[in-house]
């Protein structure tokens, strides 16, 4: 088997059946989110003395390939999960639970190596389950493959507070039960941190009106102030638009490439003038200009909007050269900051 076939060199592979796509698509990124958790699993596995413990997390590795089959061949009925390992995770976690005392306060992971690392997969579990929601999305996904990465993170919750009651009396007298109001200035932190996390999470990352309209009048006073007259518009991270506005003496044309540069800018996840030098002959996405209904351009004046990494929105500048609408857009992102 050839390992290095550099064929993901321009940052493009592909699934099972189906063209090229990047490797920053929302399947790729479940595909090495479950592989990431498939080795967690596999540290704690080979930590075990328990047989019966990593017969159990043999059979959950297994069910993750098949997750993981089911995300590159969704059409294959062989890939997809029984309805049985479900019950399973359950019965196994009702099981765990009559083996050790259940704490009612929360505690922070730590407590032993083998339960700090079950707390590390949870985690991951946790962020597979998030990749499986997107995908489901965007492409559909297997109604008890999303319950069982549902009911793994409960799974795993137990088994590290199962690892934990192995903890031995000695390591037990070690904690600092005495010092209440260090555990008191803990457990605040613990609710703070798991508040934002909350937040996080609910976060739909989108930008709105309000802040494209701010975000708009900003480059707006840059383009007059170097003389130029464009359509500024701004789109949603998934390519709907939220505002086009057009400068006076701007090109009619301008109108419809603006908003097709904002689209083409969260299509491709970077800006139209990296995709310009990809799309030429011989380069990674040449011929992209033709496909989507003629909605992808390849030329400068579109920036993808991020916050933290992630895109939240796209920003199309046109009415000048590529390099005075990619220049106008880099502004734009340059404000952007103060603005949400």
């Amino acid at each position: 088997m050839n390992i290095n076939t550099k064929n993901g060199d321009g940052g493009m592979t592909s699934l099972v059946h189906g063209p090229s796509i990047p490797k920053s698509d929302d399947r790729i990124e479940l595909l090495g989110t479950l592989d990431e958790l498939m080795s967690h699993l596999g540290l704690v596995k080979a930590k075990w003395n328990s047989e019966q413990e990593k017969s159990m997390l043999e059979s959950v590795q297994k069910a993750l390939r098949l997750i993981m089959d089911l995300t590159e061949d969704p059409h294959n009925r062989k890939n997809r999960l029984e309805e049985g390992v479900v019950e399973k995770l359950e019965a196994e976690i009702e099981r765990l639970k009559e083996t050790f005392p259940v704490r009612e306060e929360s505690v922070p992971p730590g407590a032993n190596s083998l339960s700090a690392e079950v707390d590390v997969a949870r985690s991951v579990a946790r962020r597979a389950e998030r990749r499986l929601s997107a995908v489901s999305i965007k492409f559909g996904s297997d109604a008890v493959a999303k319950k069982y990465m549902n009911r793994l993170s409960d799974y795993l919750y137990v088994l590290a507070r199962a690892a934990e009651a192995e903890t031995t009396d000695a390591e037990e007298k070690e904690q600092p039960v005495r010092e209440t109001q260090k555990e008191t200035v803990m457990t605040e932190k613990n609710n703070a941190l798991i508040e934002e996390i909350l937040r996080r999470v609910n976060d739909n990352r989108k930008i709105h009106l309000e802040a494209a309209k701010k975000l708009t009048e900003k480059i707006e006073e840059e383009a007059r102030r170097r003389g130029k007259q464009a359509v500024i518009a701004v789109c949603g991270p998934e390519g709907n638009p939220i505002s086009v506005h057009v400068m006076d003496g701007a090109f009619l044309v301008s109108f419809d490439v603006a908003m097709k540069k904002a689209y083409t800018s969260v299509a491709v996840k970077m800006s139209t003038k990296e995709l310009s030098v990809l799309a030429q002959p011989g380069g990674t996405f040449y011929g992209v200009d033709k496909m989507d209904g003629g909605k992808i351009v390849i030329f400068g004046g579109g920036v993808p909007l991020k916050i933290d990494g992630r895109i939240i929105g796209g920003l199309g500048i046109s009415g000048g050269t590529g390099e005075e609408d990619h220049s106008l857009a880099e502004y734009g992102l340059s404000v952007l900051p103060e603005i949400l």
